[in-house]
Parts: C-alpha cells; sequence; structure tokens
C-alpha cells in the first residue's frame, strides 16, 4: 500500500474508532483534526465526509478498516504506529467506553510480535472451548 494510502487508511480506522461507541466526543474530534493535518490530509474529501458527522462509521466498518489496514502480514512498524494512533484517540477523552476497551483488546490479539495470528486465533478457540466445557459439565 502507498504511504499516502496508508495514511489516509490509518485516519479513516481513526474516525472509525472515534464512532465506536456512537458519538465522536469534542476531545476526540480535536485529536483527529490534529492527524488530519499532520499528515496532510486536511483537504482529502473522503476523510472531510467521514468526519463531518453526516454519516456515524458503522463498528463493523471500522474492524473491516483495520484487518485491510494490517493485511495478512502486518509490520511490527505498522502496528505499533496503529496502536499508539488508536490509544491516543481513547485515551483523549479521558473516558474508555467499553467497545473502546474491545476494540484494544482485539488490536492486540493482532500484534505482530506474539506467536502469530493463528496462535491468538487458537488461544481464542481454546478460551471458547474451555468455556463451552464448563458450561455443557
Amino acid at each position: 500500500m502507498k504511504s499516502v494510502q496508508k495514511k489516509k487508511q490509518l485516519l479513516k480506522i481513526l474516525i472509525g474508532a472515534a464512532w465506536i461507541d456512537g458519538l465522536i466526543q469534542k476531545e476526540e474530534r480535536d485529536y483527529l483534526n490534529k492527524m488530519i493535518a499532520a499528515q496532510g490530509l486536511a483537504d482529502d474529501q473522503e476523510i472531510a465526509a467521514l468526519l463531518s458527522e453526516l454519516k456515524p462509521v458503522q463498528p463493523s466498518q471500522c474492524y473491516q478498516w483495520l484487518e485491510e489496514y494490517l493485511g495478512g502480514n502486518p509490520t511490527t512498524k505498522d502496528y505499533q504506529k496503529l496502536l499508539e494512533s488508536i490509544s491516543g484517540l481513547i485515551y483523549s477523552d479521558g473516558d474508555v467506553q467499553i467497545q473502546e476497551a474491545q476494540l484494544l483488546t482485539k488490536l492486540q490479539l493482532l500484534d505482530p510480535s506474539q506467536d502469530s495470528y493463528k496462535s491468538s486465533f487458537e488461544k481464542i478457540l481454546k478460551t471458547i472451548q474451555k468455556l463451552y466445557k464448563k458450561a455443557i459439565s
């Protein structure tokens, strides 16, 4: 993915993350505006439309953008940039909502420095299996 496209994709994810709890807080909007200016994308029509708040970004869209950004084999650099940016946004208003915590948890499971995506998936699957076995016994 080209550098400009990568920056734009990151900003889309951040806008989606700001919407994940149902509304964009003032502090989150301020954080987004700083990020957009820093990336030189203040004049981008797609970003402007997403930030206009006329139509909310659904959580499923945010998660889809997240997966597209990281791809099948993300670099540690891309992952760290994403984690830092999302964390900065989420903590900008001083209040972490459940949906935001869930997003951070999902993001941590995608950390390329961990064993691997498969092992993360396998860990989740084993946890679910244990819970299911407890429930039926």
